[in-house]
């Protein structure tokens, strides 16, 4: 994707699918590094909806958010995408981010035609690491 680095400095929201309580697992503490640089995150997981997280209700939708995050990181399997597309589609985000092991080219390809930048299989805190926080 170009000028990755640019667009991770320039955001500020990011809604987490699959956000989980547990600090031991990926689904925390991934967004919690996001947290604490600065970003605002938005807990998805109807499995803990109405409670809260990172300051935040969980909500059970993307759709129940009430606003277009910049980032979406997914922490879903990628045979349960598909389940996941219309509301990734009527939540509008910017970019959706696939945690690391997650590759569905067909739903990468539906949402890049809807005009959504799609990255798969890479660590969002790694990446962020890497191009914004250098270390």
């Amino acid at each position: 994707m170009d000028n990755l680095r640019e667009f991770l400095l320039q955001a500020r929201t990011v809604a987490v699918l699959g956000a989980h309580p547990n600090p031991s697992k990926p689904a925390f503490y991934v967004p919690d590094y996001l947290r604490q640089r600065g970003y605002t995150l938005l807990p998805v997981n109807p499995a803990y909806a109405g409670q809260e997280l990172w300051g935040r209700k969980i909500v059970a939708r993307l759709t129940d958010l009430g606003e277009a995050p910049d980032i979406l990181d997914v922490f879903r399997r990628s045979d349960a995408l598909p389940e996941h597309l219309e509301e990734i589609l009527a939540a509008r985000p910017r970019l959706v981010w696939l945690q690391s092991g997650i590759v569905n080219h067909a739903f990468a390809e539906t949402l890049q035609q809807a005009g959504i930048r799609v990255v798969q299989d890479r660590c969002l805190m790694v990446v962020h690491r890497q191009l914004v926080s250098q270390g």
